[in-house]
């Protein structure tokens, strides 16, 4: 991996809400890392740079809106030629339930508008995402209202535990084996 991003809202009104799930993991991680992440303008967001070189890694929260989010990937892929393949998405996904993630290449975009704008901007799907599950209403119409709504209590607590449970694999991911990543997540997830 070399730019792994976590999609959310900028703002306080947005910052407890479901669809800031992929930025809490952003945040989690660079605290794990004894990281900060700083403001930079050129490339729309929160970012931190950890090694040099053909190690370099970069950490990502997007400062646009969500339905902007490949605005700010897109910068920073082309400033640093990142390949797609080498991204790593974070996203709340309402198709899972809370307490759960996944990581996947590749796939559909899941009605997703941050997934949506940055293969827009990528001009391809193919780059790993890992789904944090939020739940989904029920009701297709209510999608926009809870996504921007913060989770019950118990669902809080089941998505900080599926946070954690895909943290504790960042690892593997970082060191480019995604496929044991996936396996030890999702056997993990299903216990």
């Amino acid at each position: 991996m070399k730019l792994v991003v976590g999609l959310g809202n900028p703002g306080r009104e947005y910052a407890a809400t479901r669809h800031n799930a992929g930025a809490w993991w952003i945040s989690r991680l660079a605290d794990e890392l004894r990281i900060t992440l700083k403001a930079e303008a050129r490339f729309h967001g929160l970012c931190a740079r950890i090694g040099q070189g053909d190690s370099e890694l970069w950490l990502l929260n997007p400062q646009t809106y969500m339905n902007a989010s490949g605005r700010a990937v897109a910068a920073l892929c082309r400033f640093y030629k990142i390949q797609p393949e080498e991204i790593l998405v974070i996203h709340d996904e309402l198709d899972l339930p809370p307490g759960t993630s996944r990581l996947k290449l590749d796939g559909g975009l899941g009605g997703h508008n941050g997934l949506k704008d940055i293969a827009a901007h990528l001009a391809t799907r193919e780059f790993w995402r890992l789904r944090i599950g939020i739940g989904h209403p029920g009701d297709k119409n209510a999608v926009v209202n809870y996504v921007l709504q913060p989770p019950r209590r118990e669902e809080a607590a089941l998505i900080d535990e599926a946070i954690h449970r895909s943290l504790e694999v960042w690892p593997l991911i970082a060191e480019g084996n995604c496929q044991a990543a996936m396996m030890k997540l999702h056997t993990k997830s299903k216990e």
